[in-house]
């Protein structure tokens, strides 16, 4: 039977996560869930309440965190950010009690979530001075990108040519022309390369993140030298990748087995 356990990691009401447990025994691998909705308040870590269910029976420790968002005290810029590094950072504390395998820890995130995913992956092997937030303590083995917003300027421009409010710059705190570094250091296309292994899996029906993101991104990845594979899936919008029911879920769950195959794990 599944456990869940619902922890904090800081003092804020949404600075917490919700940790699941297989019913194995064992060291259980970690799959570490960062849910969507543009980094906006209303939206919350129970969009991922059925995929975290479905990978906990596959045998995956998750761990569905919060985070600050934007229409919260410190969820703007850099709140969000520093929220997700000491979420991750959090399970050092874990480890030993829930018998974790920190060695074999996938982060997969979600549409603003595939954005908070792929950042943090650039904080894995380089030099944290004078960034955001602390120092990323727990070795990824890879980032899933479900629809992710893999380019933040892009996303503002889609915004500003449909005449919508760009969520962007509501956590960013203005438009590419008037912070141009903040969009440097928080857009992970600008963050290239990684150095650790990406799985791109985009919807070419999306209409809430055009699937065009994660093909550019594939694109320059790719010549920067970084091990990233990209799955595009036809007749598939924005949620249906994160619906363990659909036939898309099961390009998530080959990609886990995937990288659980690789030499890294």
């Amino acid at each position: 039977m599944t456990e869940v356990f619902h922890i904090p990691y800081g003092d804020h009401p949404s600075q917490f996560g919700v940790l699941r447990m297989p019913a194995l025994s064992g060291l259980s691998p970690v799959v570490i869930t960062i849910h969507g909705g543009f980094w906006q308040s209303k939206y919350g870590l129970e969009e991922n309440d059925p995929l975290v269910e479905d990978l906990t029976r596959r045998g995956y420790a998750t761990w569905n965190i919060e985070y600050r968002r934007v229409g919260e005290d410190g969820g703007g810029w850099t709140g969000k950010f520093i929220d997700v590094i000491d979420a991750v950072n959090h399970l050092t504390q874990l480890e030993e009690r829930f018998q974790l395998d920190l060695s074999r820890v996938v982060i997969l995130g979600h549409s603003a979530g595939g954005h908070l995913a792929l950042w943090l992956a650039s904080r894995i092997n380089k030099v944290q001075t004078g960034e955001i937030g602390n120092t990323l303590l727990v070795p990824i083995q890879s980032v899933i990108s479900l629809a992710g917003v893999s380019n933040l300027r892009k996303m503002w421009e889609v915004h500003e040519e449909k005449g919508q409010i760009s969520h962007a710059a509501s956590f960013i705190g203005g438009s590419p022309q008037e912070v141009s570094e903040r969009y440097r250091l928080a857009s992970p296309i600008e963050l290239l390369p990684l150095n650790v292994e990406q799985i791109l899996i985009h919807g070419e029906l999306d209409r809430n993140v055009p699937v065009d993101l994660s093909v550019e991104y594939h694109r320059r990845a790719i010549e920067q030298g970084d091990k990233v594979r990209l799955v595009v899936l036809p007749e598939v919008e924005h949620f249906v990748v994160i619906d363990p029911s659909s036939s898309a879920w099961k390009s998530v769950t080959d990609s886990l087995e995937t990288s659980k195959g690789s030499s890294r794990y």
